[in-house]
């Protein structure tokens, strides 16, 4: 939605891919070879990680739900992140607190029940009310009552990103069926999506079926039939073998042994980031931060770490934000950024270097980084452990530079909120120690703007007043590597990792029989 004034309604069509919602099947294997589940017009799909909260939408679950099509939310976001109706057919500001969203008619969950502005509000209200809360309401006291065919939603304070916190997977309208008495919310057979969540086989997988009840448009696909399989060559080894047709995040290093007309990399919005301590240190002294700025080789290391499937960074937003690179040519934010410092020369200067071993590849990055500060004259003695033992350490300052693989967008599908935590004075991830006044002032400036071209001018102003500080050197932006079978089509490739499975998705038996 772009910025407008109070009272301005917006009403949209919403294009039918990004309306999908899908339902899976978690079996204990995969279901059968995909040539027989082609035959009956089902996908199979080997997803990464098994559910952790018992698929409740009120977790990263929800993203499941999402993916699979199957749970649905009041609006989606477009590419640009903007919002697009969905189960609210349009909505209003009513003040800088209140928002009233118009709810869709002639929709029904898949147990039968009628979607009304009051199911609306109760699974709202539900969501407000979980522990621990979903994670898209942290810091936000949100409110929401029916009033007629619409839902009036609240907010404590002034939020002008309430349609785009409402599109998280975290806030799925489901079936009062769905919410039990004792806080459990199970999905099965209660969302409102083009499949219905029929079976789950605990952490091993799940099944879905086309619900032909559907208020878009109906789905190609039978149904889907889904497997957990954490071990990544396992998930390698059944796109390879012909068992899915679908297959989260193949690891880079399987890549070598599939054909590349199955590998899809999408951009992520994740950054690499390199972070120098601003407050204590050798990197308290902006031109010694100029001068790492300077050391480092991205393409050294997206070649020697990621074999070149990941994106040199330019900034700290990477290509899944697609405006972000043509925003970088305004003259402002040139201007902004050839304010840094000029290097100095370093000979023999000592700092620590801290990551950890969670993600595999940051430890390999640690190293080149270690041999490229060293080029340039500092001398670099490592830390590195796993994330749970050294993440208070970073927080507290104890590193005069740290190695961080960073979302760069939240559940709301926007940067502000993680440039706020980690650049502001204020900021609760701020492991660069930055309290810089003009990046404060950009921040603030940013997060009053509603969603659209404004704001996101906003955003990159912001960045740059980061980037003149170099309390951040942005590396390089990761990809995902999505597996699709040669008989596939129509799956979504999705940044926010919110679609995968929709409406369009079809298995062509006849390709398979080929």
């Amino acid at each position: 939605m772009s910025s407008t004034p109070a009272h301005r309604r917006l009403r949209r069509a919403a294009p039918a891919a990004l309306l999908a919602a899908t339902a899976l099947t978690l079996t204990s294997c995969f279901a059968a070879p995909a040539d027989q589940a082609a035959s009956a017009g089902r996908v199979t799909l080997a997803m990464l990680l098994p559910p952790r909260s018992g698929l409740s939408p009120f977790s990263d679950d929800a993203f499941k739900l999402s993916r699979w099509s199957t749970a649905e939310t009041l609006v989606v976001l477009d590419e640009l992140g903007d919002a697009r109706p969905a189960l609210a057919t349009g909505w209003e500001r009513v003040d800088d607190r209140t928002w009233r969203f118009e709810i869709r008619q002639g929709v029904t969950f898949h147990d039968g029940t009628a979607l009304t502005a009051e199911h609306v509000a109760g699974s709202l209200t539900r969501a407000t009310q979980a522990g621990p809360k979903p994670r898209i309401l942290d810091g936000v006291q949100l409110t929401a009552r029916a009033d007629g065919n619409a839902v009036v939603v609240g907010t404590a304070e002034v939020d002008p990103l309430v349609p785009q916190r409402l599109s998280s997977p975290q806030l799925s309208i489901l079936a009062p069926a769905a919410y039990r008495a004792d806080g459990v919310v199970d999905p099965v057979g209660a969302g409102t999506g083009p499949f219905v969540l029929t079976a789950v086989n605990g952490t091993a997988g799940a099944t879905l079926d086309r619900y032909d009840g559907y208020w878009g448009e109906q789905a190609a696909a039978a149904g889907i039939d889904v497997d957990f399989v954490p071990d990544g060559t396992a998930r390698a080894a059944a796109l390879r073998t012909g068992t899915a047709d679908l297959v989260e995040a193949v690891p880079v290093s399987q890549v070598a042994l599939l054909d590349p007309a199955l590998v899809h990399e999408v951009p992520m919005p994740r950054t690499n980031t390199l972070y120098l301590n601003t407050e204590s240190g050798p990197f308290a002294d902006p031109a010694v931060r100029a001068a790492a700025r300077a050391a480092i080789d991205r393409a050294t290391i997206v070649g020697g770490v990621y074999e070149n499937r990941a994106d040199e960074a330019a900034g700290l937003l990477g290509p899944a934000l697609p405006w972000a690179a043509p925003g970088r040519a305004d003259a402002a934010y040139q201007a902004t950024v050839a304010g840094r410092a000029r290097p100095a020369p370093v000979n023999g200067v000592p700092i620590t270097l801290g990551t950890f071993t969670d993600r595999a590849e940051l430890p390999e990055v640690a190293v080149l980084i270690e041999q490229q500060l060293e080029a340039a004259g500092f001398v670099v003695t490592q830390d590195v452990r796993e994330y749970s033992f050294i993440e208070a350490d970073a927080l507290a300052g104890a590193f005069d530079a740290f190695i961080l693989s960073r979302a760069t967008v939240l559940d709301s599908g926007d940067p502000v909120a993680y440039m706020f935590s980690d650049f502001a004075c204020a900021g609760s991830f701020n492991i660069a120690q930055l309290c810089d006044p003009a990046v404060d002032a950009a921040l603030a400036k940013a997060a009053t703007i509603e969603a659209g071209p404004q704001r996101r001018a906003a955003v990159l102003a912001a960045e740059a007043a980061v980037l003149r500080t170099d309390a951040a050197i942005p590396m390089l932006h990761e990809r995902v590597i999505q597996g699709e079978s040669a008989h596939l089509s129509g799956a979504a490739r999705d940044p926010r990792e919110r679609t995968l499975v929709t409406p369009l998705t079809t298995v062509s038996a006849a390709a398979d029989a080929g």
